[in-house]
Parts: C-alpha cells; structure tokens; sequence
C-alpha cells in the first residue's frame, strides 16, 4: 500500500520508506492512502491478539519489503494481553482495556515494538538507524525496552526534565546500549520540536539515519488498531451493540488509531476524548480553530501536550466530524482517582482517571451503552501522585519491579538543536 503525505504536494511513498523517513521532506505526516475494509463476522469472539494483527496489518504492507517480515513481526510486538476488565461491578456494560499489561506497563508497548522490529527488519547490512523519541512519559520508557539489544538500531530519547514521575524518570533512562537519555531543559513540546527540526535538517537526518518512534511514524500508529478492533469485537460478541470508546489523548495517536479501525469496519460507536487541563483539542471540539499552545504541566503528564501532532491525520480522516472532548483538571483527576477506588476498588492511573472521569459526566442515556475506557498505563508508574490519594500502596508489577533494580542514568540537554547534534555525533556508532 502506498502512503500519502498529509497537507503537501509531494508524492506517495511505500509503507516501509514512510517508516524509515517519519516524516516527509517537507515535515508532512504519512497517511495510508486507503483504509482496508473487514467484515466483523470473519473474526471470532476470541481471536487472540498476533492473529487479528496479521490479518488486520496486512494490507497496509502488502508488496512491501516489509511483508515477509510482517508475522515475526506481529508474534513479538503482541505477546502480551490487553484485557477487557469491569472496573466496576455495578456497571455491567462498562469496560477498561487494559493496556498495561507488556514489559513497560503502558500502551505504548505495542506500537513501539512493532516499529522497532520494522526498523530493525529494514536496516541495511552494516548500517544502524537513529530513532529519536521525544516523550512525555510512557513513549520513552517503551521505545528504550524494544530498542535495547536491537543489532542495527541506537535510541535516543528525549524527556522534559521536572515533567515525569520519579518511576517514569527511572524507566526511561535505565536501557542498556544501544538506547541514550537525555533530560531536556524545558517541557514535552520543546522535545517534539527538537525531533521535528533534525527531521528538518537533511545533513543530519542523512548523517544519523533518523527516524522516529513517535506517533509521527506511522509504524507506532498502525498496530494501536489492533488492540481497539480486539476490544470492540469482543464487546460486540458479548452485547450485541458497538461499544464507544473513551481515550485518554495527549498527541492524539490512540485516538487517531480508534478512528482508523472503526474505518475500517470494526463495531466501534462514539469515541470520546479525555484530557487534561491542556485545552487545545477541547476548545476545537467546541468549534474554535484548532490552535496549538505552550503545553500545561499536570498530574497526568504523559497528556501534557499543547500541540497534538496527530492532528492532521484525525483531520484528514474523510468524513470525521470533530470528536467530543472532555477537559479534566487536576483537582477533578484527584476526586476521580479517589471516587473510584473508594466506590469500586479498582485503582486508575492519573490518565486513566480522566477517562473515568468522562464516563461519569456522560448523560444516563448516553451511560445505556457500552463503554470501553483505555487503561493506559499501570498505576503503579505513578505512585508517587496515586498512592497520596487513595491512602494505599500500590504494587508494581513483576516487569516494573525488575526496572528498579537497574541503574539509571540521563544527561542533561539544553532545547537547541546544535546542542542535539553535538550529543548525536558523540554518541553516534
């Protein structure tokens, strides 16, 4: 399948040059050119997770490079479940997906993953490819893990120093070669627009091989499908009805993701977005120009994103009007995360909250449905907000445990772009 440049003239380009390059000559996202279409009664209830994405993520790398490799690829990036649960018992038709569940407790385990065994998969026989990734939390921690060991690809990743929770600082400097840390002096979107201007500059993404494990690559959006299409087949089978969806959204990837799978024919009714304080995408949603800002720090930072990247490609979708947006500040994150657990027992991270939150603000028709709420990352990550709150001690996981017993280091990095090339070139192998 060939992939489009968004919002330029430039021309259409295979699956595995738009993984390779991220973003196009002119700073475009790529898009698939099509969406393929399924029928939800090909698939039964309980397809596992590497099933569905072999078939699911064929098309879109049919006569690629890549397609030989598409099933090893998928048996390694989905080895881990993404369970439906009921948060709460007294809503039977209520669900969180839980995303947690993989090597860095967060939903970004899948896709980042996936892009690393596609990089890997294309890197030429002595060559090693650069993937630079700015994070506000979860993205990092998770590009690190895949990237560790990997034979023909370095890591370098990029966190707002001050901006993450004490754990999320550890995981995401605690990787051995070939991965790197850098804390940047500044917030999430002084990160990401480090990563776009060396994608800008064509001596150093010719110099570094770059390539990015951020949404912006289109091989970290495309196996977020799979885990929405799983989760709404599933509902589906159990009710009869397409479930909604609510997402908790920071660069709007996951989101982005939802809407692609219900293109493509899964059982998906209403996707509802869920925020943090950072009003961008709530005030377009109520009809304002979509105008990106200066990022606001919160309790859910991993959402601490002013300019959502993904955008375009939620814009560029034919068809989509503008998605309803709940706006959740921090104080409210607090209650819910408080509510819950008192009422129900089960404990969400900050993110997870918002999620929750959205859910008790719907209208009790709107609750007669079934919803499915993303349960982004394990909560433990954010003990350090959580644990206060509910008044418990939360346990880490065995996969999160073991990052405890690593040692962790990060350099300090100034938000310029000589200053990220000066650190490239020393750390380049």
């Amino acid at each position: 399948m060939d992939f489009l440049p968004i919002n330029t003239d430039e021309g259409a380009i295979s699956a595995s040059a738009a993984i390779r390059t991220g973003l196009s000559a002119k700073g475009a996202l790529y898009r698939p050119a099509h969406l393929p279409k399924f029928n939800r009664d090909d698939f039964p209830p309980d397809i596992d997770l590497v099933s569905l994405a072999k078939t699911l993520l064929a098309p879109f790398f049919a006569g690629d490079a890549l397609e030989p490799h598409l099933n090893t690829i998928c048996e390694t990036a989905f080895n881990f479940p993404a369970p439906l649960t009921r948060p709460d018992e007294g809503q039977q038709s209520l669900y969180a997906l839980e995303l947690f569940h993989g090597p860095t407790g967060a939903f970004k385990d899948y896709g980042a993953r996936f892009l690393m065994g596609c990089l890997n998969a294309l890197a030429s026989t002595g060559e090693i490819l650069t993937v630079l990734a700015a994070t506000s939390g979860d993205t990092g921690g998770a590009v690190g893990c895949a990237g560790e060991g990997q034979p023909h690809v370095q890591t370098v990743i990029l966190y707002p120093d001050g901006r993450v929770s004490d754990f999320q600082a550890r995981q995401l400097s605690c990787w051995r070669t070939p991965a790197r840390t850098y804390r940047v002096h500044g917030d999430f979107d002084a990160c990401q627009a480090l990563v776009k201007a060396a994608f800008n500059d064509p001596e150093a993404k010719a110099r570094f091989h770059l390539t990015s494990a951020n949404s912006i690559n289109i091989a970290r959006l495309l196996p977020q499908t799979v885990y929405w299409a799983r989760a709404a087949l599933e509902a589906y089978h159990r009710h009869g009805v397409k479930p909604g969806f609510i997402i908790p959204t920071g660069n709007l990837g996951n989101s982005v993701a939802a809407h692609y799978a219900r293109a493509m024919g899964f059982p998906i009714g209403e996707i509802h977005i869920a925020t943090n304080a950072n009003a961008t995408l709530k005030d377009w949603s109520e009809g304002a120009p979509f105008t990106p800002r200066a990022s606001i720090a919160t309790l859910a930072n991993a959402m601490d994103v002013g300019a959502p990247n993904n955008f375009p490609r939620l814009q560029a979708l034919e068809g989509e009007a503008r998605a309803p947006v709940t706006r959740v500040d921090d104080e409210t994150i607090k209650a819910a995360l408080a509510r819950e657990y008192q009422d129900t027992g089960y404990i969400w991270c900050p993110h997870g909250a918002t999620g929750i939150e959205t859910y008790r603000q719907l209208s009790a028709n709107e609750r007669d449905g079934v919803w499915i709420i993303a349960a982004t990352a394990h909560p433990y990550k954010f003990s350090d907000v959580v644990e206060p709150i509910l008044k418990t001690r939360i346990d880490p996981s065995p996969a999160l445990a073991a990052v405890l017993e690593r040692s962790a280091h990060a350099a300090a990095l100034e938000p310029r772009l000589e200053a990220l090339l000066d650190a490239l070139e020393g750390e380049f192998v």
